[in-house]
């Protein structure tokens, strides 16, 4: 059986974390299920953008604490959950979460890899390891404060305690709030906008982006202006300004 769910919707894919019997929590099967997904589609030329979700009670649970218990110091060591969560990471095309129910541990860390989060007005966001005598171990103590701040991070990580929609639009962790019914296709409708756009022109802002966090001010700024630079040599740059000016849609190649 899948442990997730994947339906096309024009050149969007949408992907459904489907473990209900332990509320979407993310074992490595699941990791690897996702990771070798992404990979994939990042070479179809068809798929634009990814849209990842759970159910209308969970988006993700969190870790699954069974696999976790039976491994040891070494096992911990020696396991490829790292790799698997590097290699969601590395999906260049945009990756948008529509959130539903709780995104916790390593739920709610998969939603801070994402890209954009959009979130039921349900939605409650924690990483509550510090309650089982361990810390977020797949970039929740470092995104989590790139994305809220220190002040709301640290006393989410510090607690245990969760934060809900609102709050997390408040804090910059969500973009948009809707109801639990219609998160999922709102979250479709952005990333069908997103792939409207020149493919080459959406893989630079995102690198970008994801730049911006990594690393110092300066840095980004070059690394954006190359990226704005090498746009200028592709045939997509010419075609959507000559579209603007003969105020015409544009149609994009990706080259």
């Amino acid at each position: 059986m899948s442990l997730l769910t994947v339906t096309s919707h024009a050149r969007v894919l949408l992907i459904e974390i489907n473990r209900p019997q332990a509320r979407n929590a993310l074992n490595n099967a699941t990791l690897e299920e996702l990771a070798t997904l992404l990979e994939s589609s990042a070479a179809h030329p068809d798929v634009a953008a990814c849209v990842i979700t759970g159910n209308s009670r969970f988006f993700a649970a969190g870790a699954d604490l069974h696999e976790m218990a039976e491994k040891d110091l070494a096992a911990t060591l020696s396991d490829i959950r790292p790799q698997l969560w590097a290699r969601i990471n590395a999906f260049p095309k945009p990756l948008i979460a529509a959130v539903n129910g709780y995104a916790l541990g390593a739920g709610c860390e998969l939603a801070l890899l994402c890209d954009v989060v959009v979130a039921g007005d349900n939605a409650l966001f924690g990483l509550p390891e510090i309650k089982l005598g361990i810390i977020p171990g797949a970039g929740g103590t470092q995104r989590l404060i790139r994305s809220v701040g220190k002040a709301l991070a640290s006393r989410m990580i510090l607690t245990g305690e969760s934060i809900s929609a609102q709050t997390a639009r408040q804090a910059g962790l969500v973009s948009d709030i809707y109801p639990v019914e219609l998160c999922v296709d709102y979250a479709l409708a952005l990333a069908t906008t997103v792939s409207h756009h020149a493919p080459l022109a959406v893989h630079a802002a995102k690198q970008a982006l994801k730049q911006a966090y990594e690393v110092p001010l300066q840095a980004g700024l070059v690394q954006e202006r190359q990226l704005f630079s090498v746009l200028a040599a592709t045939s997509d740059r010419q075609e959507g300004i000559s579209a603007f000016l003969e105020k015409r849609p544009a149609h994009y190649r990706g080259c």
